[in-house]
């Protein structure tokens, strides 16, 4: 059986320290919510940035955009970042501006946090895709 390639320096990059704490940030934000007893598309919306971030990560960190070739991993985590992004600030306003109490408010603060790494994670990705030139293959996320 073949040992996993591990990408050792992906975690310490910026784009891998940038997936650590929206992970991070989500996780606490799902916490504000589940403990505030908040509406389910706050607590959804926070386990889904979680584990779809998760699943980037391990995707980077076990060099598995390099072996999945047939999509363009670096694009899709682009989108995935965008659209988690509009769904963060439509459901984060609507968290602060109802906040049914002190928990709600807390994680919809956490949301908007989660919100600004998103669209850092984007633009490093993004200046990553379009600084190397044209593509050979597939381009490392780091």
């Amino acid at each position: 059986m073949a040992a996993v390639a591990l990408d050792t320096s992906f975690p310490r990059s910026p784009r891998g320290a940038v997936k650590i704490a929206r992970a991070l940030v989500a996780l606490v934000a799902f916490l504000c919510f589940v403990a505030s007893r908040a509406h389910g598309a706050y607590t959804a919306l926070a386990v889904m940035e979680v584990v779809i971030t998760a699943l980037f990560f391990l995707l980077y960190l076990l060099k598995l955009d390099r072996k999945l070739s047939w999509l363009f991993w670096p694009l899709a985590d682009i989108f995935n970042s965008a659209i988690a992004a509009l769904f963060l600030l439509i459901v984060c306003l609507f968290a602060i501006i109802i906040k049914t109490n002190n928990g709600t408010l807390a994680g919809g603060v956490f949301g908007l946090v989660l919100l600004v790494l998103c669209v850092v994670d984007a633009v490093l990705l993004f200046q990553k895709i379009s600084l190397d030139g044209p593509r050979r293959g597939t381009t490392p996320a780091k």
